[in-house]
């Protein structure tokens, strides 16, 4: 049952989670998939009031915005959850997982597929936003409030506004710091580097202004010096 697989995926990821009792008490991020399980039901049985509704309560006491018309794979998990926004046509894949501040939301009034695609092992880190109905292929890593808006393959970290890839072959036996990026993403950026090397040029180009300074103010010194000597000599 994919309720009971939820609940118990988090023991693999959050270490302050000691009991399922604790789990389905304190957890908002379980108690709101648990309850987008049931809105799913009925949505599908074609009861979208009531689906609605629910889902709408559930946004109240979780802090977590669930549209049942999502669809949602096994083993979910949100972390903290506080402010996660899932839209209607979103598509998620099995164990994915994501943080606070998640929003999975559309780019268009029509009704047609607006929302993203996750596919299998996506982790998304705090405050990232996924628009359109783009894809992120499987074990994909979202760095800490990125937007993403571009479809992204399998295996890559993505960082910044807009998403760039910084890692195209990602280990997932890495550590994936949900608040940042990666291990050694920062280092690999593209854009960090050509900024970084703008900064060294101007640091230079200020050493050579100083120089071109120093010079120009000791020959004005020497002049001062050598007028008065010229006009006793008249």
């Amino acid at each position: 049952m994919k309720m009971i697989e939820d609940v118990r995926s988090v023991f693999k990821r959050d270490p302050a989670a000691r009991n399922v009792f604790e789990i389905l008490t304190c957890y908002s991020g379980v108690q709101a998939v648990i309850i987008y399980r049931f809105t799913h039901f009925l949505w599908k049985c074609k009861l979208y009031w009531l689906a609605r509704f629910i889902s709408t309560f559930a946004r109240w006491i979780t802090g977590i915005e669930i549209h049942p018309g999502a669809v949602i794979g096994r083993r979910f998990f949100i972390d903290h959850g506080m402010g996660v926004v899932i839209g209607e046509t979103a598509e998620i894949g099995d164990d994915c997982m994501m943080y606070h501040g998640v929003t999975l939301g559309g780019t268009t009034w029509d009704k047609v597929k607006r929302h993203p695609t996750l596919k299998d092992g996506v982790i998304i880190g705090a405050g990232a936003k996924i628009l359109g109905p783009i894809t992120l292929g499987e074990n994909v890593r979202v760095g800490s409030n990125s937007v993403v808006v571009k479809s992204i393959e399998d295996n890559c970290t993505v960082v910044g506004i807009p998403g760039r890839i910084v890692n195209k072959k990602i280990n997932l036996d890495d550590k994936f710091d949900m608040y940042a990026a990666s291990t050694s993403g920062s280092a690999s950026d593209p854009t960090i580097q050509a900024v970084n090397s703008i900064v060294e040029h101007l640091a230079d180009i200020d050493k050579q202004l100083e120089k071109v300074s120093k010079v120009i103010d000791n020959g004005e010194n020497s002049t001062a010096i050598k007028e008065p000597d010229s006009i006793e000599n008249n």
